[in-house]
């Protein structure tokens, strides 16, 4: 055998192949023209080069090719010369009849010692071995090209390569090597163009003598490895054990093929070109990676980081943009799962390092819509007051707004005054939000499908563009502030004895949070008797609720307000409260006492409204005696609450807050339940057919209900994160103060740690549920919610 160097690639020859032989043109299955050069090739003659201008032809007409495309594209020396060459060699072979049956052209073929053979070792892997023994009646016994002797059967082998009879194993890396240098897939194009013009089946063998006019060992397993690898131009025919007979694919088929396979080799240099990008942005240092901005801007860039992104929260679309992202994920050398997905985006800089995945998940609506921001502030600049001439006139009242801190928006704010009768007035002023608004107008439905304010550690979403919640509809303090006022006379046991509502101007004399509020109780002085009287209103009411048999819940409550949460290490600011703190009781005991005025005045004069009630079972509080009061009984009682029901034609009881019935109606800029309530009491008070029908509220309740409970498990998720993460931050020794809230399984307890006012489990050495414990936590990682804590010694 001879091995003769063209245009630097190695072309196998043996001894009786055909010299290079003048060309004679034979038809070809192309529309051709031709521009014909000449170049001198390394073997010293001349080759002339085709430059063609091609369009297949089929029974639907012309497809025509440009230039560049694979069919077309400029052949270099070697390709030409060795397209003449299986010209020169197909005009000496006669290619058998189609109708010749394999085994009658190809002998029987069997396994004996000594065979160079290719076989299968498992899914991915082919081997080539030497057959060395039977093993048993159909096994062999094999060396392989690595050394290795194993056992296979029959069906494992792929290629018997002919003409060999007594092969070493040593020689094989040797025989695989010269194969790799001659593998050129464009010799299988040429020869699909003179076969499918023929119209012939062919063998192995037989095509490798089409291809390098040879069919000896070493070229005949070239050909066998070049056809195992097409996906285009050959097809099986037919097959039997390791002997196959192939034909050319139908021209439009092989057109198909070509097309998925450019596809393809783009679709993967895209995908490397993108991977180089996510290792660059990962290399750079965080205060350098590029914004997020940049990986949207280019189609082909912004889809791949979106699968990604959805990839990450679980709500990929389709099942391209899963493979999408499992395919950049593997490339990346990552495991195909959502977590490496998101700490991958948090590397290159796409996600903060504290994105709320929770947040995108749901899907909550965040951002108003330019359209309706706009009709928010046309609202603002020219909508009237439709109640102007109705509103009484109360700015001469001491009003106290009490709230949190950081509170965005205010919708209610308190008076009192002591009658002359010695009972106590209570006026409780709620925001009017409807003056600027009409049922279904354009601000109005963006309302209702948020369904609530989303407020988070991070930030607040609020259901009304700010623009309008917060210059329009809030309370401010100092300035004449439109509002509904309901007013509550208590008798001296603390119940309801006299209800009114009626539309009203304020004019807010403080704004306290619950601190200042506290403080003012304290100092007790004589200037702020209305706190004073609000005061002893909330203690008459908590009094009077509790002989009714409501449960007194109150607990630890966190808030977490966290500033510049982008940055990777953000500053966290943590607050406890205690909701049984005078100012919260207060507070509570007026919303609540608002919530049972209103729906006492709804029932006289029969208005649909969203009430709101809770089954209570007989529940024996003697029972939680033992129990000491706060977390530990109020964890015990909030077990046993039952669900709360809705009614919208009369009022239902409220078992655990111990009243006849209750609508919430305190919060109109921020629930939309409470705007309902405010649409139907402001049509009656002005006379008016009311908005909605108790079907109509029904309805509407359910969608709200379900967006509100949304909201509220992305705030409790929300919220829980900060608070791991504020643990994670703390000094390692740091110990907690810890109550037993319950016993899980043997000594692994539920605890409280009233520092933070977070529950977590723990095994402790005590037996008593209310016992208190000190814990340390150990590990904290509030991306994958997980937080250990181990007790120590006080």
């Amino acid at each position: 055998m001879a091995v003769r160097a063209v245009n630097t690639c190695s072309i196998l020859r043996s001894a009786s192949s055909p010299p290079f032989c003048t060309v004679r043109c034979l038809p070809f299955h192309f529309k051709t023209s031709y521009f014909r050069a000449y170049s001198t090739s390394k073997l010293g003659f001349s080759l002339p080069l085709l430059y063609s201008q091609r369009s297949f032809i089929d029974q639907g007409g012309v497809r025509s090719f440009s230039a560049h495309s694979l069919f077309d594209s400029v052949m270099d020396e070697l390709r030409t010369s060795r397209r003449w060459r299986i010209i020169c060699a197909t005009s000496k072979i006669e290619i058998p009849a189609k109708g010749d049956s394999l085994e009658d052209r190809l002998g029987k073929r069997t396994i004996q010692k000594g065979l160079l053979l290719e076989f299968k070792k498992d899914s991915d892997r082919v081997l080539l071995a030497v057959a060395q023994k039977p093993d048993g009646k159909k096994n062999w016994m094999v060396s392989d090209q690595n050394g290795v002797v194993s056992s296979i059967k029959p069906q494992q082998v792929t290629y018997i390569v002919p003409g060999i009879e007594k092969f070493d194993h040593a020689d094989i890396g040797d025989f695989i090597q010269k194969a790799q240098d001659n593998l050129d897939p464009a010799l299988l194009e040429f020869a699909w163009v003179e076969l499918l013009e023929k119209n012939k089946l062919v063998t192995t063998e037989e095509l490798a003598e089409m291809i390098f006019g040879s069919a000896m060992p070493l070229e005949s397993y070239c050909t066998h490895v070049l056809l195992s690898k097409d996906e285009i131009y050959f097809t099986v025919i037919e097959a039997k054990g390791s002997c196959s007979m192939y034909g050319a694919r139908p021209t439009n088929q092989v057109e198909e093929l070509l097309h998925r396979k450019l596809m393809k080799e783009a679709s993967e240099k895209e995908l490397q070109e993108f991977v180089q990008l996510l290792k660059s942005a990962k290399s750079m240092p965080m205060d350098a990676k590029p914004p997020k901005s940049t990986w949207l801007g280019e189609e082909k860039i912004r889809r791949k980081i979106e699968s990604l992104e959805l990839y990450a929260i679980d709500a990929c679309k389709s099942d391209d943009q899963k493979k999408t992202a499992g395919l950049i994920l593997k490339t990346m050398g990552l495991a195909k799962t959502a977590s490496s997905a998101v700490y991958l985006l948090i590397d290159i800089g796409y996600f903060p390092v504290h994105v709320n995945l929770e947040l995108l998940k749901l899907g909550i609506h965040t951002d108003h819509s330019e359209v309706v921001t706009e009709a928010a502030k046309s609202l603002l600049e020219e909508s009237s007051d439709p109640d102007e001439h109705n509103r009484n006139d109360l700015t001469h009242l001491k009003v106290y707004a009490i709230d949190v801190d950081e509170a965005d928006e205010l919708d209610d704010a308190l008076s009192a005054t002591r009658l002359q009768d010695g009972r106590i007035k209570i006026l409780i002023h709620v925001a009017d939000p409807t003056r600027f608004l009409d049922p279904g107008n354009i601000v109005d439905r963006a309302a209702m499908k948020r369904g609530t304010s989303v407020f988070l550690p991070t930030i607040t979403y609020p259901m009304f563009p700010e623009i309008l919640a917060m210059e329009g509809m809030s309370l401010k303090q100092g300035e004449n502030c439109n509002a509904v006022t309901v007013s509550v006379v208590l008798h001296f046991d603390g119940s309801v004895a006299e209800v009114s509502v009626e539309n009203s101007v304020i004019k807010p004399t403080y704004m306290l949070t619950h601190e200042s509020a506290s403080e003012l109780l304290h100092l007790d002085l004589a200037e702020e008797v209305e706190l004073k009287l609000l005061s002893e209103a909330a203690t008459l009411r908590l009094q009077w609720r509790c002989q009714q048999g409501a449960i007194d819940a109150a607990n630890l409550e966190t808030r977490i307000k966290v500033a510049n949460p982008e940055d990777p290490e953000p500053l966290i600011n943590l607050y406890v409260e205690n909701q049984a703190d005078p100012t919260m009781r207060l507070v509570s005991e007026m919303m609540i006492l608002c919530g049972e005025a209103i729906a006492t005045y709804g029932s006289r004069n029969s208005i649909p409204l969203p009430y709101r009630g809770q089954p209570q079972s007989d529940i024996d509080m003697s029972a939680f005696a033992h129990l000491p009061e706060g977390p530990v009984r109020s964890s015990a009682l909030v077990k046993i609450m039952r669900a709360a029901e809705m009614d919208f034609r009369n009022p239902i009881r409220h078992g655990v807050l111990g009243i006849p019935g209750y609508v919430q109606f305190t919060s109109p800029i921020r629930r939309y339940i409470d705007l309902l309530a405010h649409y139907q009491v402001k049509a009656f008070l002005r006379g008016e057919t009311l908005p909605f029908t108790p079907g109509q509220l029904e309805g509407m309740a359910s969608i709200i209900n379900m967006n509100t409970r949304v909201a509220r498990r992305l705030s409790n998720i929300s919220l829980r994160y900060w608070i791991i993460e504020y643990l994670r931050r703390q000094p390692k020794s740091r110990k907690y103060h810890a109550l037993v809230l319950k016993f899980i399984k043997d000594r692994n307890a539920a605890i409280m740690l009233t520092e933070v006012g977070f529950q977590a489990s723990v095994w402790v050495s005590t037996a008593q549920v209310g016992d208190e414990v000190w814990v340390l936590v150990e590990e904290a990682h509030p991306r994958d919610d997980i937080i250990y804590l181990k007790e120590v010694p006080s």
